[in-house]
């Protein structure tokens, strides 16, 4: 785990709550220019696990604003399920979002798979986290800073702040065992058949299935776009793999789970996540972000180039972590940015 400072704290320092309306439409956004990314590294390197605080605890609500789907259940997982308003006698293409660790419940990530509806897509938002959404950090973090508030510089006083910080970072740990590879992607196996069963239409309709992900769903984005694991085949009494027990799996082979993903400000990605991806992708990265560091950025872009996929990077400069899900700041430019980086993930759905 990074230092309990730098995988608690929330990297934008004074964004305020306000009452503005978020600028998001399928209209292009005022003029914000995220800088293209196009260095690179040699060096491959694999952050340690870490999450912050914009990736457990949510931004203000945009005011007036109500959710559109409903919470239902997808092959035995709970998920949210947001419809554009025509669907089913319009077309609609069929959309996995995967959310931070915020989770199913919260109103933001529901608004942000509203979003997407909207624009003409059957939005499958699962809960990744069986009802155990991350520790939200803002009591602790009211209690450090209240500590702080009060502080004389004492021994006392320093080891209580860092206690604090510490017993936040301790509870991410925890959640972080609890919710692995290996427990997150079951889940989505699960969802993607379910969802290929309830909405074959929009399935076929957008020839596959797209995904859009944002910090921890983010991550899952470049896993579900690698080709599917192949079958393991039964054995017959001979040694000779049974070829009849394999009958329909072959042409799964070499295909990736989505047609084309989207995902912005991912974390816990390692450079591992790049090699074998399949289907194109599209990057929406903050500048010099430690939970997605540029080195682990640079060489996955290299990765993507000598695996010959197709994707696009673009680097958002000024922005925390966490910035492009739905929630209020009262930096303009913050505003602005999301607003970008939302059209970026939709044009590049809509275009695969």
């Amino acid at each position: 785990m990074a230092d309990p400072e730098l995988a608690t704290r929330a990297p934008e320092s004074d964004a305020a709550e306000d009452n503005d309306d978020l600028v998001v439409s399928s209209a292009p956004p005022p003029a914000y220019t995220p800088s293209a990314s196009t260095s690179a590294n040699p060096s491959s390197p694999n952050p340690a696990p870490a999450l912050c605080d914009d990736c457990v605890t949510d931004r203000p609500t945009p005011e007036g604003a109500a959710t559109k789907g409903e919470l239902t259940k997808l092959n035995g997982v709970d998920a949210y399920i947001s419809k554009p308003p025509s669907y089913p006698s319009t077309p609609a293409r069929l959309l996995l979002l995967l959310t931070g660790g915020t989770g199913l419940l919260s109103v933001n990530n529901q608004l942000q798979a509203d979003l997407f509806a909207r624009e003409g897509y059957v939005v499958v938002m699962p809960d990744l986290f069986s009802g155990d959404p991350a520790p939200n950090s803002k009591a602790t973090t009211e209690v450090a800073s209240e500590i702080q508030q009060e502080a004389n510089n004492s021994f006392l006083d320093l080891f209580k702040f860092k206690a604090v910080e510490t017993a936040k970072s301790f509870l991410i740990d925890m959640w972080l065992a609890r919710h692995t590879e290996e427990k997150v992607l079951p889940i989505l196996h699960k969802v993607l058949e379910g969802a290929k069963d309830e909405f074959a239409d929009a399935q076929v309709h957008g020839g596959g299935v797209y995904a859009v992900g944002y910090c921890f769903g983010g991550r899952y984005v470049l896993l579900l776009a690698k080709e599917k694991k192949k079958a393991g085949g039964t054995t017959s009494k001979g040694g000779e793999e049974d070829v009849e027990a394999n009958a329909g799996k072959a042409e799964e082979e070499g295909e990736p789970y989505i047609k084309a993903g989207a995902l912005a400000h991912a974390t816990l990605v390692s450079t591992e996540d790049f090699v074998g991806l399949k289907a194109p992708v599209s990057l929406v990265s903050v500048e010099s972000d430690p939970l997605f560091p540029d080195e682990v950025r640079e060489r996955g872009e290299d990765l993507m180039r000598e695996g010959g996929v197709e994707h696009e990077v673009q680097v958002y400069p000024g922005v925390p972590h966490g910035f492009a899900v739905v929630g209020e700041y009262e930096d303009s430019n913050i505003k602005t940015a999301q607003a970008t980086a939302y059209e970026q993930m939709l044009k590049w759905i809509q275009d695969h």
